[in-house]
């Protein structure tokens, strides 16, 4: 079934929710499946999603001019792990024709193990900048914590994006002892390979097995065990995301923190998620979500407009994230359902 595109004659309200927060940035989990199985984010043993619960790559396209009609000024593509879906470059060129015309920037998180496949394709797209996942660079201790995960191919997709022109952040999430020995390692690191660093607190969704609290690590603690070492100066640079950034005595590289759990970035947050299957989650924290699937594959993007209205009206003014002893994730779903 063809699906209308949105008219260019209409003029769509901005989108800004119940609490007076503009909503800008976008971010699409194109797909629910990843080549690794990272054990804060996934359990071992996924149940994917069946073909036929996905949207499209047309559909996804779709809602993407609807959202860039109303406002959206920023894209990101997750996952799961977004470069294993196929055809992943021609939704990025579809959406890519969109920047200087309402469209800033068109960007990508992945783990970059097929990274040196994309990398040229993705330039050509527009896109500019990568994040990129990345918690140790032992190769033992990356294919243990992503279990199974091979280290040489994430080198080979960092070489192939510097190559192209692509900007690097890489993002570590801060695993108290399995990789809290790396962390001024990898900035340092960082710093001589021209890239960003953006510390992550884990996050508790999903059932993944373990129990993330024998290994959370403020970054409060983590912040002052470097800044012994390298004096921090918070900067106004962003990203559009909930990095609040450092500039680091003596190095080019900055440094991100993104405390979800520590001192949470709720109050000014810009940010939405598309599922792979066309829900809507108004906060990475909490199960409510609007789906848009049927009613774009029913009655086309008129009928998703009043849907993105109760979608901004649900957003809640905080998430509900907790770490502790028999603490309950705070979701169902995994990490890898609707993206960082």
């Amino acid at each position: 079934m063809a699906i209308a595109a949105p008219s260019s004659q209409s003029q769509p309200s901005p989108l800004v929710d119940g609490l007076g927060r503009r909503i800008s940035y976008l971010r699409i989990s194109v797909t629910d499946r990843c080549d690794l199985r990272c054990r804060y984010c996934m359990a071992e043993r996924m149940q994917f999603l069946p073909k036929n619960q996905v949207l499209t790559l047309e559909e996804i396209a779709l809602l993407a001019d609807l959202f860039i009609a109303r406002g959206v000024t920023k894209i990101r593509l997750t996952g799961g792990e977004p470069l294993v879906r196929r055809d992943i470059g021609d939704l990025v060129r579809r959406i890519g024709r969109h920047l200087g015309q309402g469209l800033d920037e068109l960007t990508l998180t992945t783990n970059a193990t097929r990274l040196d496949i994309h990398a040229q394709e993705l330039f050509d797209a527009g896109v500019r900048r990568v994040n990129v996942s990345l918690d140790s660079r032992d190769p033992d201790r990356f294919a243990d914590v992503t279990r199974g995960g091979r280290l040489d191919q994430v080198f080979a997709g960092l070489d192939a994006a510097r190559a192209a022109g692509l900007a690097v952040k890489i993002n570590m999430v801060a695993l108290k002892g399995i990789n809290d020995d790396e962390i001024l390692p990898m900035l340092r690191w960082c710093d001589s390979q021209g890239f960003d660093l953006s510390l992550i607190e884990t996050m508790p969704l999903g059932d993944t097995g373990e129990d993330r609290t024998d290994h959370y690590l403020p970054l409060t603690q983590v912040v002052d065990g470097i800044a012994a070492q390298h004096p921090l100066t918070p900067i106004a640079h962003r990203t559009g995301g909930p990095s609040r950034y450092h500039a680091v005595a003596g190095m080019r590289a900055r440094l991100g923190l993104i405390t979800p759990l520590t001192r949470n970035f709720c109050a000014d947050c810009n940010r939405i998620r598309m599922t792979c299957e066309g829900k809507i989650f108004m906060c990475l924290g909490h199960e409510d979500h609007v789906d848009f699937k049927a009613a774009l594959r029913e009655g086309g993007l008129e009928a998703v407009q009043p849907l993105v209205d109760r979608a901004l009206r649900l957003k809640p003014a905080a998430h509900d994230f907790r770490i502790g002893a028999n603490a309950p994730a705070a979701t169902r779903r995994h990490m890898s359902v609707t993206g960082g």
